[in-house]
């Protein structure tokens, strides 16, 4: 019951985090995370980490059809510190994504 109700009310807690660190060494490995990038076009044009797909937080839940075929991959979100990326975070998990938000965002990526 009270999954249902965090379904329909959009809780459900924090969704879980990787570190920069982690996540380069998943990028080494055969079966790479899908990188979601939520920030702005221009942040992103500015710097991003490599073969990200760009979906402005405003525009995920109206885009998120283009993800549906990742939704048995896991998907590392992100932004500028962690704020926007952790809202997508739980957007995608209420749609059955597996998701992970990249602690400190791009300020912790080197």
């Amino acid at each position: 019951m009270l999954n249902f109700l965090s379904s329909i009310l959009g809780g459900g807690g924090s969704a879980a985090s990787i570190s920069a660190q982690e996540l380069k060494q998943q990028l080494k490995s055969p079966q790479k995370p899908i990188l979601l990038d939520v920030r702005q076009p221009e942040e992103h044009r500015n710097r991003n980490i490599p073969q990200s797909i760009l979906i402005p937080l405003g525009e995920l839940s109206s885009r998120m059809s283009e993800l549906e075929k990742y939704k048995n991959r896991e998907i590392i979100v992100y932004c500028a510190s962690g704020s926007r990326s952790s809202s997508a975070c739980r957007m995608l998990t209420n749609a059955g994504f597996s998701v992970k938000n990249l602690s400190g965002g791009m300020m912790m990526w080197n």
